[in-house]
């Protein structure tokens, strides 16, 4: 008997109450989430005519109480249109994706900014072989001008214009993901 393995949904007769109440709270998450949107995201999220219904009316109810409520009925009526979900989750995971890339690629640009202020020209180098299209000669420029204000202490204009030659650099590389693989940091 041990040998086998138990299938515990079917010995008790179905999903145990803590992990129906777990996926019950995780759509009321998600139904508070389709409520926080705006109304031009909210038009890119496939919902049915019912349920885009309930959630306008979720929005528009600005009673704390009574927002709650309606809240809880709009992740009452989605767990019964449960083929919806994941649709739903695809939808509203889209936009967070692609503000992750964003932010990456804006850590990685001011990587490559740290780098080139503490290396110089093995880092331009570097950096030109990732970005062929970044202009040397302003790079090396804005470095210059970069540390020579930092030892003066003077407020960091010249590293804010090498962060946008850099931005726009990577901006104009064919394929930016392509540079993902690319280490910017020393080893």
């Amino acid at each position: 008997m041990h040998d086998e393995k138990i299938d515990w949904d079917e010995y008790y007769g179905g999903p145990s109450r803590s992990m129906e109440k777990r996926e019950a709270l995780d759509v009321l998450a998600l139904a508070k989430e389709l409520v926080a949107l705006p109304p031009r995201e909210l038009d890119r999220v496939p919902l049915s005519e019912t349920l885009r219904g309930h959630v306008q009316e979720a929005q528009r109810i600005t009673a704390h109480v009574a927002h709650k409520r309606q809240v809880q009925f709009l992740a009452k009526q989605m767990r019964k249109a449960e083929d919806e979900l994941p649709a739903i989750r695809t939808a509203l995971e889209a936009p967070k994706a692609e503000r992750r890339r964003a932010a990456a690629a804006l850590h990685r640009i001011e990587e490559w900014r740290d780098q080139l202020l503490r290396d110089g020209d093995d880092a331009i180098n570097a950096l030109l072989a990732a970005m062929p299209n970044a202009d040397r000669q302003q790079l090396r420029q804005l470095v210059r001008t970069a540390k020579a204000e930092a030892l003066a202490g003077k407020p960091p204009a010249a590293a804010r214009q090498l962060f946008r030659a850099i931005q726009a650099a990577y901006g104009e590389a064919i394929e930016p993901r392509d540079l993902d693989g690319i280490s910017s940091t020393n080893e």
